[in-house]
């Protein structure tokens, strides 16, 4: 093995754009909600940076890619890096440093996606609580079974950069974080700051060419491929979104045209890799009408999910995931497989049964985790707390002086 001077500039900014994806997605949340929580969103992704990384460092990476334990989860052969030297080379030919690092990024921005959801009304204590255990018993098992050659890549699962692992998994935590904290007390009137709402989106777009095309781990010919899958399902995504709900509502929003960007982004994650470009246009419009109508579904049955989370990333995770089953192409990627078009309706069902079975344990581990913690610390901010604003409540700050 040589070290790959392409390969490794490649990965260094994959890595780089993966990690502006959480300060990005601080703004985008940070502008969806009002003017006195605006810190409180904004310090739940900033500080999954902090944590996430010592976890990683010590334990994390370790569970996830050293060793097997029973195809579910790693060992902890490797914690603090041991036995890892800068002068070891990934099979790509670029130092195994980059790549802890750059699963590192997705570890920490996988968690914060969950915040959207119960904004305005969670503690700052139970949320890191909450961020750690869920790091352990949800986000590192998926990634060992799938990328770091446990039970569901030997199975024969795919998942080119995070549709199970990632958006399926926060987004299903993020709806039983929703139905066990409730509804706000104060309901929100909107966006209180569009521009910065755009600001994040448009970080989140930018990175995510780093998640999708770096999650191919070399400058080639996938990876060009993610690249250009990424842009057009996120634009036809974006421009269905924009269409359904100026027909629905008569004008044309600037926040549903950003939404449904990132619904498209979610959508074609796990599908980028493996899939020819036109199958990426549908799916951006399946994505488009489908993450829609899931919002309008939340809404009409009055489901507190603040920032949409749920029917962003966990529908758009789990829609991407199936279409991958349906799209995917050898001709397209070698290492991949065939999807259903293509006679491959095992791989097709594998991918359902996966995605279904990550969406239901990420559920019910997460409102479990939420419910054991309710018993041994304060969970949910008091309505006073709420009515004031959590960022001057529990933080004692404000984002804006009047």
């Amino acid at each position: 093995m040589e070290f790959n001077a392409a390969n490794t500039v490649f990965m260094v900014i994959s890595t780089s754009l993966v990690m502006l994806m959480t300060p990005g997605l601080a703004f985008f949340y940070g502008g969806l909600v009002s003017r006195k929580n605006t810190l409180t969103i904004m310090m739940q992704s900033f500080v999954s940076l902090s944590v996430t990384t010592v976890i990683w460092y010590t334990v994390g990476y370790s569970l996830c890619f050293s060793g097997d334990v029973g195809g579910i989860i790693g060992d902890l052969n490797m914690s603090f890096m041991h036995g890892m030297s800068t002068t070891d080379l990934h099979a790509n030919g670029f130092p195994i440093y980059i790549f802890f690092a750059y699963q590192m990024m997705f570890a920490i921005i996988t968690p914060a996606l969950i915040t959207g959801a119960f904004a305005n009304r969670v503690r700052f204590p139970a949320y890191l609580v909450f961020l750690v255990a869920w790091l352990f018993l949800v986000y590192f098992p998926f990634v060992h079974m799938i990328w770091g050659g446990g039970i569901l890549a030997r199975w024969g699962v795919l998942d080119f950069a995070g549709g199970i692992v990632v958006h399926a998994t926060a987004g299903m935590a993020a709806l039983a974080s929703v139905f066990f904290v409730g509804k706000r007390n104060v309901l929100s009137k909107g966006a209180h700051n569009v521009p910065l709402v755009a600001i994040g989106a448009g970080l989140l777009w930018f990175g995510w060419y780093g998640f999708n095309a770096g999650s191919e781990l070399a400058i080639d010919n996938v990876a060009t491929l993610a690249f250009v899958n990424t842009d057009v399902a996120a634009s036809f995504a974006a421009l269905t979104w924009m269409i359904v709900e100026w027909i629905k509502e008569g004008k044309p929003k600037f926040v549903g045209l950003l939404t449904g960007a990132v619904g498209g982004l979610a959508t074609i994650t796990p599908a980028a890799g493996f899939v020819p470009t036109w199958a990426a246009a549908l799916i951006g419009i399946s994505s488009g009408l489908i993450c829609f109508a899931a919002v309008s579904y939340k809404n009409k049955k009055g489901w507190d999910d603040a920032l949409d989370v749920w029917g962003v990333h966990g529908v758009g995770g789990i829609v991407g995931t199936i279409l991958l089953g349906v799209f995917a192409s050898k001709l397209i990627n070698g290492s991949g497989t065939n999807g259903l078009i293509y006679g491959g309706i095992g791989f097709f069902l594998k991918e359902v049964i996966a995605v279904v079975g990550a969406a239901i344990y990420a559920f019910i581990f997460s409102y479990a985790m939420l419910f054991i913690m309710s018993y041994f610390m304060k969970v949910k901010v008091t309505k006073e707390e709420e009515e004031t604003g959590i960022d001057e409540a529990l933080h004692g700050e404000s984002a804006y002086i009047d």
